[in-house]
Parts: C-alpha cells; sequence; structure tokens
C-alpha cells in the first residue's frame, strides 16, 4: 500500500509557520517507523509539480517536465473514446486582470453547472474544430481536447497556476503557437458572450479563458491497485487559508495516516509519500529490531523539518 499526501507544505512564511505550531502525532510515529526513499524533484518553477511526478513514477509512466498524459486518463475515466490521439485538458477559467499581471482562480470557484460549461465549450467550438481539434466534454470544469500538437507538448499543471500570475506559466513552445492565439480568440468571443453577464449580474466570476494542461497520448499504467491519493490538503493551500490547511493536516493525522501507523505497527509493508512544492519524499516501512527502534529515537528528525524541506 502506498499513501501520496500533495500539498503537505508550501514555501510561504505563513506556511512554515503553521507547519511549526502542527502537532502530527500518528505522522511523528509513522515516520519514526519508516526510511526516507527516493526523493524526487527540482525547484518550485517545473511544471510538473513534485505530486503529479511522483504518481506518474508510481504508475511506470514516461515523460519531461510538464508533459505527462493527465489529460488522457482522465477523458478516459469520464467516458470519452480517446483513441489513439495525444489529449490536453481544457479548464475552462476565469483570469483575473491586475494592474501589474493576470492571475488565475481556482475553477472550482466559478460554480459552473454543467448546464453553462456545455453552453460555454459549443460557442468556442468551431474555434478549435476549424483548426482540425476534436473537443469533448467531461464535467463543469474538464473539457478535453485533442490534436496532433498535442503529442509530447509541455504546459504547466493548473495546480502551478491557480492564484498565481500566468505569465510565468505560459508555454513558449513552438508547438503552443496555436494555443496563444486560440487562448486570444476565446477571450475575445467570451468577453461579450451573454451567458457571462448573466454570471456578473448574480455575483459569479465570468469564464473568459482556458488551461491547457496534460497533454501527451494515453500511457498504460503498470500498477495502481495499492495507490491511494489524499488530496484534503489541496483546496486550503491554493486558497492560502492557513487555519483550513491545519485543519485539514489534523483531520489527515487523525485518519488515514492513524490507519498507516497501524498498518506500519502490525509489521504490514506501507509505504507514504509526502509531497510539497520542489520535492517528494517517499518514505518505505523497514523491518526493525528493538534495539534499532531505540537508537532512533534520538535521531528522529522533526516533522516540520521534514515538510519545510520539501
Amino acid at each position: 500500500m502506498h499513501l501520496l499526501i500533495p500539498f503537505a507544505s508550501a514555501l510561504s512564511d505563513a506556511s512554515m509557520h503553521t507547519v511549526r505550531d502542527l502537532t502530527l502525532s500518528n505522522l511523528t510515529a509513522l515516520l519514526a517507523a519508516m526510511t526516507p526513499a527516493a526523493r524526487i524533484g527540482t525547484d518550485e518553477y517545473s511544471l510538473t509539480p513534485p505530486h503529479e511526478r511522483a504518481l506518474a513514477d508510481a504508475f511506470g509512466w514516461r515523460g519531461d517536465d510538464g508533459a505527462l498524459p493527465w489529460a488522457a486518463r482522465q477523458a478516459q475515466a469520464d467516458g470519452v473514446a480517446i483513441g489513439d490521439l495525444p489529449w490536453g485538458l481544457l479548464t475552462p477559467v476565469h483570469w483575473h486582470v491586475g494592474r501589474d499581471h493576470i492571475t488565475l482562480a481556482d475553477p472550482s470557484a466559478l460554480n459552473l453547472s454543467d448546464e453553462e460549461s456545455r453552453q460555454f465549450l459549443d460557442a468556442i467550438r468551431h474555434l478549435f474544430e476549424s483548426e482540425g481539434w476534436t473537443l469533448a466534454y467531461g464535467a463543469p470544469t474538464r473539457w478535453y481536447a485533442a490534436h496532433d500538437t498535442l503529442a509530447g507538448l509541455p504546459c504547466a499543471s493548473l495546480d502551478r497556476v491557480i492564484g498565481r500570475n500566468v505569465d510565468l506559466w505560459l508555454a513558449n513552445h513552438p508547438q503552443a503557437r496555436l494555443i496563444r492565439r486560440l487562448q486570444n480568440e476565446v477571450q475575445m468571443l467570451l468577453y461579450t458572450h451573454p451567458l457571462n453577464d448573466e454570471r456578473e449580474a448574480r455575483g459569479e466570476l465570468p469564464v473568459n479563458s482556458f488551461w491547457l494542461s496534460g497533454c501527451g497520448t494515453a500511457q498504460a499504467v503498470a500498477n495502481a491497485a495499492g495507490i491511494q491519493v489524499d488530496d484534503t490538503l489541496r483546496a486550503p493551500l491554493l486558497a492560502e487559508d492557513w487555519a483550513g490547511w491545519a485543519d485539514a493536516w489534523r483531520a489527515l493525522d487523525a485518519g488515514p495516516l492513524a490507519a498507516w501507523s497501524a498498518r506500519s505497527r502490525r509489521g504490514e509493508a506501507a509505504s507514504l509519500t509526502l509531497c510539497g512544492e520542489r520535492h517528494a519524499q517517499r518514505f518505505d516501512h523497514v523491518p526493525r529490531s528493538a534495539w534499532q527502534r531505540l537508537a532512533d529515537l534520538g535521531r528522529r528528525t522533526p516533522v516540520h523539518t521534514i515538510l519545510e524541506s520539501l
């Protein structure tokens, strides 16, 4: 069994202060019984965040930074017939135009209904299909696009961009020129769309652009049966709701991590991967003698130090 926890830490001062005030008894006990294993990642500017890279590695996937086929996998799960085409996740989003830069709002804040989402997709469909693209609907915040240019196209994960300056993450790959043009055309079309007028009248954010990510052709998953991803830390961290993030950590410690700690005490094989903005650190259960466990007590690294290193 392998438990993967995205958004276990962040680089902000507020995150660091929050981590140092947390008491996570089950995580502490679990890490004391485990041995650090693979550590992956580079820095906070990689297109693929560490949790996506760690999960892709667990699946046995191959792909460069920003070029892992998450869209094809999710499209298939949403019932889309993907065939052998390369697919990309086309997320309807709101770009907030500020004085100095443009930021991307969390798509969940759009509160898009199924009907609204389908209307927006139908409104922009001709822009893509006239260029030879295939579009498919998956869910209110999940549209899919297939095109030959998406094979191996590096794009920043949506998790990298939410709440941040989009200019830092827009693809500059030669294959992305068409994407940039389509973004401009979509923005102009949606700016005057009556549905956005209705949404703004009732206090909702307008849909004024899209974000492309997860491009590539589907790859087989080598081993997914024993992998559990717990993303309960994601929403509060992306919203910079540190009180909510701390509460989510406590709930995680009292629930899944308590169960994982119990497995470890029973001697069951269990792995844990903690993922931050720069790195993902895997820990594996390695049987120890009583003397080894006693010796480890004096060398135990504080949990906040481990989280801050991610």
